[in-house]
């Protein structure tokens, strides 16, 4: 499921970017350490060159860290806005419900499937 995001686990972020931040130094061939803020403390500053985006354009894919409240665990909440599709999985002994869903700070584009079952014990 999909409700709880933590920094320092593995696993696919969302692909969109927080803000732009300025470089301090560059730390080795393909390491840069960058001037966060002091609500990001919690998150290691120094970031793979293939995980930085050169300049933000699209001003749509940021998110406003206002908004955003990251805990002292390095996770953040999500919950889901809509359920845009349901469709049914059957395998050998069951069917099992699915749903397309729409997770706040998302497009539709970016929604996933979860089953129906654990939406309906996280989310009333």
């Amino acid at each position: 499921m999909r409700s709880v995001r933590r920094f320092n686990m593995k696993g696919k972020l969302a692909p969109r970017y927080i803000r732009p931040f300025r470089i301090i130094e560059r730390c080795g061939e393909v390491a840069y350490q960058l001037e966060l803020l002091e609500s990001l403390s919690g998150v290691h500053d120094v970031f793979h060159v293939s995980q930085l985006k050169k300049c933000l354009h699209v001003p749509e894919e940021q998110i406003p860290l206002e908004e955003l409240t990251v805990k002292e665990d390095l996770t953040y909440e999500e919950f889901p806005i809509k359920i845009l599709e349901i469709a049914e999985r059957v395998t050998r002994s069951q069917v099992i419900k699915m749903c397309n869903v729409q997770w706040n700070r998302y497009t539709e584009d970016e929604a996933t499937w979860e089953r129906e079952e654990d939406l309906r014990k996280r989310y009333l």
